[in-house]
């Protein structure tokens, strides 16, 4: 067992020594070593099958290798190198996320979730703190189950997939929300908030955006642009149940974007009606796949 303590140890300093070169290869070195030392630590208690029952051993090595290095390695931290083994033993990761990313993700029990949250972090180039909203946000489990069985067949993915169901609203002072204005005011005041519960690439335009039809104005809630998916996005605010005339009148307001806004090489454009409470019979005989339902949740 002493071997296996000085292999941990001697990679530990080793990490020590490369933090001080340049960022990226310090990165890539420190995960390199941590999975090294997640598959000694694995087989220090007798391999796999017995690693589970070695709690006790990987509490000493932690107090021993904080004591005799001057810095803290947790139990904690070590058993995030055995996850980190584990995980990467059966699927490679990028060495441009961080250790501290992939302790964030690491708590996490589904794997699918973690390749999720690691494709959104590459994707947007994600900082630990966004990440950590993102998972407490719970984005992943909020998305449909056939946008999940598209991520696992690896299937192209399109705008009406990533939009997650229910949105969060933030609601710090416990407003009544009696009217649409009230949501909307709520959505407006943390406006980015708002566009991350959508997803990736969503861009605010206007609220109140006024379209002409025929001698009257009508006023679209929030007019959104989502930039990877290259299209407009009509958003309408509901504080009731889903009833079938809110269908009609986002579809006018759709094809008014498509026919008056949106550009030759824009995709067609996204209706989004966010409800207080969906309803699956209405849902059901909506047959235009570009309008989406989603409820939301004020938290």
């Amino acid at each position: 067992m002493d071997n296996y303590y000085d292999q941990i140890k001697e990679r530990l300093v080793d990490v020590e020594i490369q933090n001080r070169v340049k960022d990226y290869s310090k990165n890539k070195y420190t995960l390199e070593k941590y999975y090294e030392i997640g598959k000694l630590l694995i087989e220090a208690q007798g391999g796999e099958k017995r690693a589970k029952y070695g709690g006790r051993l990987i509490k000493e090595y932690a107090i021993k290798l904080s004591n005799e290095l001057g810095k803290v390695y947790s139990y904690r931290s070590l058993n995030y190198m055995i996850k980190y083994y584990e995980y990467q033993k059966v699927q490679a990761v990028p060495a441009n996320l961080s250790w501290s990313h992939y302790i964030e993700l690491l708590s996490l029990k589904n794997r699918k979730a973690i390749d999720y949250y690691i494709n959104k972090c590459i994707q947007g180039n994600l900082s630990t703190r966004k990440l950590r909203t993102l998972i407490k946000s719970k984005e992943y489990e909020r998305l449909p189950e056939n946008t999940k069985n598209k991520l696992i067949a690896k299937e192209e993915i399109n705008i009406t997939d990533v939009v997650p169901n229910p949105i969060v609203i933030n609601n710090p002072n416990n407003v009544d929300i009696v009217k649409e204005k009230v949501l909307q005011q709520l959505i407006l005041e943390d406006i980015p908030s708002f566009l991350e519960q959508l997803g990736s690439g969503f861009t605010f335009i206007k609220n109140e955006y006024p379209i002409k039809l025929g001698d009257t104005y009508n006023y679209i809630d929030i007019l959104l642009f989502n930039y990877i998916y290259n299209c407009f996005v009509v958003v309408e605010l509901k504080v009731n149940e889903l009833r079938k005339e809110y269908i009609g009148q986002i579809e006018t307001y759709v094809n008014y974007i498509d026919n008056n806004v949106k550009q030759i090489n824009h995709n067609k454009t996204i209706g989004i009606i966010v409800s207080k409470l969906n309803n699956k019979y209405i849902i059901k005989y909506c047959t235009n796949p570009n309008i989406l339902f989603k409820e939301y949740l004020i938290k």
